[in-house]
């Protein structure tokens, strides 16, 4: 019965791209001499952009293709923008993990420090409490005695 179902599809034989062109094949890498990139990462370091002169310029001082000069910029561009990138990631975690350090180094400090007294806290006993309630310290007791507090 399958046979004769209108929608069974015939099966192609061979593979649905076997009729296209072959694809061109790549050019080998191109490997430059130590001289050659010595002087491109020089002119990068002080010039991160060429105009279309100084590159034909500098591709014949180099024996190289405009082409080659110009693709050679385009990835050391790359690089580079990647490179200060990860620097400045490392920097910020570097700040981050400086200011945490600080803000604990103060926060022990603040913990070893006994608060100063105000003037208005010592004749109401309400304030007094409040004033020296440390809720981090956990061996601290207020107590108020007569209506004057005191800490334990």
């Amino acid at each position: 019965t399958a046979a004769l179902s209108p929608f069974v599809a015939t099966r192609r034989i061979g593979h649905p791209y076997q009729n296209r062109t072959p694809p061109k094949r790549k050019k080998p890498r191109t490997s430059f001499s130590r001289v050659q990139i010595c002087e491109l990462e020089k002119r990068f370091h002080r010039q991160k952009y060429l105009a279309s002169a100084e590159r034909a310029t500098l591709a014949k001082a180099l024996k190289m293709t405009d082409a080659q000069v110009k693709t050679w910029f385009q990835n050391r561009r790359t690089k580079w923008r990647r490179q200060t990138a990860e620097e400045r990631e490392a920097e910020r975690q570097q700040a981050n993990r400086l200011m945490l350090h600080l803000q604990q180094e103060a926060f022990q400090k603040s913990l070893a420090q006994p608060l100063p007294q105000d003037p208005l806290c010592m004749h109401n006993s309400s304030l007094y409490a409040l004033q020296n309630l440390q809720p981090w310290a956990e061996d601290n007791k207020v107590t108020s005695v007569s209506g004057v507090a005191s800490v334990v």
